[in-house]
């Protein structure tokens, strides 16, 4: 019998969310991505757990059993169960009425496998009773195990009910998939078929889905079946995959993270217009899309950016002309980040003021860098 292990499941906070519900006759199973996580043996954020218990007797039994009840979906069978600081979302077995492609009108249910059947993907359909035992009401292990990425039952179906699933069809392939199996046709073909759909999503929803989905170990394969699908082209107007593996393997070769932002700017296109990022990572992507045509050297980067700046553009400017990483580029980021101009303004007064103390001090700066940072303090007031 499979059983699912990890200390998320094992902790006190849990155990006694499950006890608070199983005590008073009701199930309690845990579900989707902490089960299919925790089988995989990748880390587990997020704790769901699954009941037959309806939203107002869930809030009844947390505050019986001294735990804080908190209403963050209860419209739609959510509530929050936090046990000595450790949240756990507790959901009504529900099935849907209703759909229009964004959103889902549910009734509760309270059969396991009506629930199971409302979800995206076989592989986030797996339950877990509270001592690890796997409930698998749709067969998904298998699927699981063979890192297949199949829709429920009928895929068309299932995207019409959120049209979000388009993006997290490619997500999913892209951190579980089996890349050297390919993708699954059939749910490719209904991705492609109805992506028009896309359009109603809000462009928050999308930009998240498409950050997720970069920051994988290699999206450079899920990226490739989006561009086929006509799928990137239309999140991502005048974008190009053909950067991503290069950028990876280079990432690869020098132990850098996967970024999804870094990811994004190699994917070029209308990013800044067409999603939604903070205002931070709008200025940290319009930088390295500037960076990548221009000119200045790792150092001058390093010293005017950021060391972090400095690699995440050689890593780009190598993979778009798909070449080598420069020898010695960690050395000149290293240099550019410990730089410090010598000149102070008020070395160059009285003789400067103004525009013009402003514009000497910019020259100075630049000869200074030209110099490979070399000229001293004196030679440049010279």
């Amino acid at each position: 019998m499979t059983t699912v292990t990890g200390h998320w499941i094992e902790q006190p906070q849990t155990q006694e969310v499950c006890r608070m519900l199983t005590s008073a006759g009701y199930r309690a199973l845990f579900v989707g991505g902490c089960v299919r996580n925790a089988l995989l043996g990748e880390p587990v954020n997020d704790i769901d757990i699954s009941t037959d218990a309806v939203p107002e007797r869930v809030v009844q039994l947390a505050e019986a059993a001294g735990l804080k009840a908190v209403p963050t979906g209860i419209d739609h069978g959510t509530v929050t169960v936090v046990a000595d600081h450790v949240p756990h979302e507790v959901t009504t077995f529900r099935r849907d009425v209703e759909t229009d492609g964004r959103r889902a009108v549910v009734a509760y249910t309270d059969k396991v496998e009506q629930d199971a059947l409302r979800r995206d993907f076989t592989m986030n359909a797996l339950y877990a009773r509270a001592d690890g035992s796997l409930v698998d009401p749709l067969g998904g292990l298998s699927d699981l195990q063979a890192r297949r990425v199949l829709f429920i039952e009928d895929p068309a179906a299932r995207i019409r009910e959120d049209f979000l699933r388009i993006l997290r069809f490619f997500r999913f392939y892209a951190w579980y998939g089996d890349p050297q199996a390919g993708i699954d046709p059939e749910g490719l073909a209904a991705c492609a078929r109805l992506s028009r759909g896309l359009e109603t999503l809000s462009i928050e929803r999308i930009t998240a889905e498409l950050l997720k989905l970069l920051s994988a170990p290699d999206p450079a394969p899920a990226v490739a079946s989006m561009t086929q699908a006509g799928i990137l082209a239309r999140v991502l107007p005048g974008s190009a995959p053909d950067a991503l593996p290069m950028l990876v393997a280079l990432e690869a070769s020098v132990g850098v993270l996967p970024d999804g932002l870094r990811r994004l700017a190699a994917l070029g296109g209308e990013a800044a217009s067409h999603l939604r990022l903070s205002k931070p990572d709008t200025r940290r992507l319009e930088t390295l899309l500037r960076l990548m045509s221009d000119a200045s050297g790792p150092a001058e980067i390093a010293y005017r950016q950021d060391a972090d700046t400095a690699q995440d553009t050689v890593l780009l400017r190598a993979a778009l002309l798909e070449q080598a990483l420069p020898p010695g580029f960690a050395a000149e980021i290293a240099k550019g980040s410990a730089a410090r101009f010598p000149v102070k303004s008020a070395d160059l007064m009285p003789d400067y003021s103004g525009a013009a103390l402003g514009a000497r001090l910019k020259r100075l700066e630049q000869d200074w860098i030209d110099s490979d940072f070399a000229l001293t303090r004196g030679q440049l007031l010279a």
